[in-house]
């Protein structure tokens, strides 16, 4: 529980979808602090005893619940909501799946695999993914946005104008989130909390963990905002960086392609260099590496690197 919070949302109050007829569970003014109940990315689907038969059944219309939504009095169309995170309160178990047609080499992998995490909630220790690895945890929400204008109901899998799946590891405690308004009061939700997650998810999850989320919901009126933006309050990748990274490259014409090309590289590097299967490379790539653009202006070939931190192998 949060001792200084306003409202406690439970995740009961929960809902699958964007849509902006789905009646408020709450209506708060601005400035107040919320207490969120956040349920996993399976909502509930998967549990501490799953195992990997279990992913044959799980329902993609039961993903990525979001707890919510929140009506912002005086919220209006052209208005920004100012999301400041403060904390989140991890459960102390999660996991990560290769889910047959998902993810970024869903051609590739399509054998479904499960790993179930656990960890210390009290110390946030990296944890475990193999007698070979050990994943340091940053908690943040991969879901986390607004109702859009047009009616719905619009599918809560791809990221939005006004936020929703962004799958930002970097909205985490300490990060202020600016999400444009489309709809008379916000109608703010949360959900979809990870442990950990490398930057671009690549098999389609991370280490996809409930947990509750405190933070604060505030206006700025009247401002124009095409896409959400955020701020940090500090270094972004200090419990990745002490021991440097492994990169691999992928270089062409086609930025999906160079990303394919580039992860491709690090599975077999993984695997040749420590003995990994290619499914659990892959997996790990998703909790813990990044992709990223190093080079978009030298047509007609862009550069995008896949950075996998070394300090999760020593």
């Amino acid at each position: 529980m949060c001792n200084n919070c306003d409202y406690t949302i439970h995740g009961v109050n929960h809902h699958h979808g964007w849509d902006r007829s789905i009646p408020p569970v709450e209506t708060v003014a601005p400035g107040v602090s919320l207490f969120f109940e956040c349920l996993d990315s399976s909502g509930g689907q998967l549990n501490r005893d799953s195992g990997v038969g279990d992913i044959a059944n799980l329902s993609f219309d039961r993903v990525n619940p979001v707890t919510g939504p929140i009506y912002v009095d005086g919220a209006e169309p052209g208005d920004i909501l100012k999301v400041e995170i403060a904390a989140f309160h991890p459960s102390g178990w999660g996991w990560t799946a290769n889910i047959p047609g998902f993810g970024l080499l869903a051609d590739q992998f399509t054998d479904p695999a499960l790993k179930i995490w656990t960890y210390d909630t009290a110390t946030m220790a990296p944890a475990l993914f193999s007698d070979l690895a050990r994943v340091p945890l940053k908690p943040f929400a991969g879901t986390i946005g607004l109702a859009p204008a047009e009616p719905g109901p619009h599918s809560i899998v791809p990221p939005r104008r006004m936020g929703g799946n962004l799958d930002i590891r970097d909205l985490a405690a300490g990060t202020t989130l600016y999400l444009p308004v489309e709809v008379a009061g916000a109608l703010f939700s949360i959900g979809d909390t990870h442990a950990a997650q490398g930057d671009g998810e690549v098999c389609g999850t991370a280490i996809e963990s409930p947990m509750n989320v405190e933070l604060k919901l505030d206006l700025i009126k009247q401002q124009a905002l095409p896409f959400p933006r955020f701020t940090t309050p500090g270094p972004v990748t200090r419990h990745l960086d002490a021991k440097g990274y492994e990169a691999t490259t992928g270089i062409g014409s086609d930025l999906m392609s160079g990303a394919r090309d580039a992860v491709s590289g690090m599975i077999d590097l993984l695997c040749r260099e420590h003995g990994l299967s290619a499914t659990d490379a892959y997996m790990l790539c998703s909790v813990c590496g990044d992709l990223r653009i190093s080079e978009i202006v030298d047509q007609p070939n862009w550069v995008v690197s896949f950075y996998f931190p070394r300090l999760v192998l020593e």
